[in-house]
């Protein structure tokens, strides 16, 4: 892999590599599960602690083949052997399913085997271990590695998936005559089928319907193409279930995304972790939701979302960012390029555009306008900011926490509030509005905007002039106008013709 993070532990669909086997492992709820680890094993066995407490785990200290990892796990479980089926898989083949298993050991219970071998059809067989069967096609008789098999033998397209049904105790006693008298000199696990055979055991296999679940993962090509193949039945499986994907190859989906009908997912949408899709809410383009419940009816466009709830009927976005703690209440809006963080916004309140809003709390139908900013941190610690119910806050406005501003409370645009608002009342925090004429005269002449300004300097100079000449129309002085009106008024004589 080219990597310090150890082969299993690399992630595909929001899992590790041994995750994903665990997971398919756990599915026949077996009496034990062990793991053999071995490089790297302090954080292997730390990871697979997080996973499942009950996991035990058994050390190979040295690599020595794979029959001999086997006989570290059966030591790790007393020695001897379990009584009934021991199933033994591998620990990067994350496309293993549990009904595969399941049916592996179903087969091996039924045939009464003494080992039942998962194999598979596959187009090319290189570097595989070839299934070499009776004549007719019927009992195995060995398991040959490529590099010791023959020309015959490599022209099989039969192969080993390296997934196994034993029966406990006759595995225990056939790994102690293994041999390593092999190409590599370790011991193979394959060896046992033949020991088996030869001691009057029948020897069966499996096959598994699609020859991609047994697929290893030994680059970063090969991680690449599981995780397409297992977001293709992930997405197949979400929109069988109901839900609407509106373009399955540009759509990612983790294993633990959860999902209720008629949900519609548009493209270039990813959803990961614990992420949850309401009925009826409808997500993407564009969007990333990590861990985030999405209401009833909501609509998430173009967002980045992380430990985030939705509410039921809510409205975020285009280009919206939710950061964890953040809590949307019934049909809240939360606008283009806003930003959230750690905020309760309670019922219909809106925050429609250009906005920060950190460490805070706000009431129910608020409205919080254009470009605000909820001024949380002091430089050494993050401070609360409340607002109630029914306010209505101006644009670009300042939140200087901690402060409160009361229900049903006005703010100017332009305000930076520092002290608390009663409820009902309207703050105004801004200075006076000053302007000095002449100054981009004086300051920068020659410039653009001083000959924009001149400009407009004399146009406003030439209306005013035009102004004055059509006032000359009007009475030439003000005795003939006071004594026009009296005349309309009755007070005076008016002059005969």
């Amino acid at each position: 892999m080219k990597s310090a993070t150890p082969k299993v532990l690399h992630e595909i669909c929001g899992r590790s590599l041994v995750g994903h086997v665990v997971s398919a492992a756990q599915a026949l709820d077996p009496e034990q599960l062990v793991v053999v680890v071995g490089h790297a094993r302090e954080k292997v066995a730390a990871h697979l602690g997080q996973l499942d407490a009950g996991i035990r785990t058994a050390v190979q200290h040295e690599q020595n083949g794979t029959g001999h990892a086997v006989r570290m796990a059966l030591e790790e479980l007393g020695g001897e052997g379990p009584a009934g089926t021991v199933l033994v898989t591998c620990g990067d083949t994350p496309l293993l399913t549990g009904r595969t298993l399941q049916q592996l050991a179903d087969t091996h219970t039924a045939d009464g085997n003494a080992v039942t071998v998962l194999t598979a059809e596959v187009p090319d067989a290189t570097g595989y271990g070839r299934i070499v069967r009776e004549s007719g096609g019927g009992a195995v008789t060995a398991i040959v590695e490529h590099k010791d098999a023959t020309e015959e033998q490599r022209a099989i397209r039969e192969i080993n998936s390296g997934v196994f049904a034993f029966d406990g105790r006759l595995l225990a006693q056939a790994l102690g005559k293994v041999r390593t008298d092999n190409s590599q000199g370790e011991e193979y696990l394959t060896d046992v089928l033949g020991i088996l055979r030869e001691a009057g055991h029948r020897v069966g296999a499996a096959v598994a319907g699609d020859h991609r679940e047994i697929a290893g993962i030994n680059n970063r090509v090969q991680l690449a193409e599981a995780r397409r193949m297992l977001n293709g039945r992930l997405v197949e499986d979400a929109m069988l279930a109901g839900v609407t994907v509106v373009d399955p190859a540009t759509t990612w989906l983790d294993v633990s995304v959860t999902y209720e009908p008629d949900a519609t997912v548009h493209p270039g949408t990813q959803l990961l972790g614990s992420t949850h899709l309401g009925a009826d809410s409808e997500v993407g383009p564009n969007t990333r939701l990590t861990d985030t419940r999405v209401g009833t009816g909501a609509v998430v466009s173009n967002t980045v979302a992380q430990g985030a709830e939705i509410g039921e009927g809510a409205s975020v976005g285009p280009y919206t960012y939710l950061r964890p703690g953040t809590r949307l209440g019934r049909k809240v809006k939360a606008g283009s390029y806003v930003e959230m963080k750690n905020a309760e916004i309670g019922e219909g309140t809106k925050v429609p555009h250009l906005s920060y809003v950190g460490d805070a709390v706000i009431g129910e139908h608020s409205n919080i306008g254009a470009a605000s900013v909820f001024v949380n941190y002091d430089g050494e610690n993050k401070h609360t900011t409340t607002v109630g119910s029914h306010c209505r806050m101006g644009a670009d406005n300042m939140y200087v926490a901690p402060v409160t501003v009361g229900d049903g409370a006005y703010s100017a645009a332009g305000s930076v509030i520092t002290k608390d608002v009663p409820p009902g009342s309207l703050a105004v925090a801004r200075g006076q509005q000053r302007n000095i004429e002449g100054w981009v005269a004086r300051k920068r002449p020659g410039s653009a905007s001083a000959q924009a300004a001149q400009a407009a300097q004399e146009e406003q100079a030439a209306g005013a002039r035009e102004t004055a000449g059509a006032s000359s129309d009007a009475p030439s002085n003000a005795s003939e106008t006071t004594r026009s009106a009296k005349e309309a008024a009755g007070q005076v004589p008016a002059e005969e013709g």
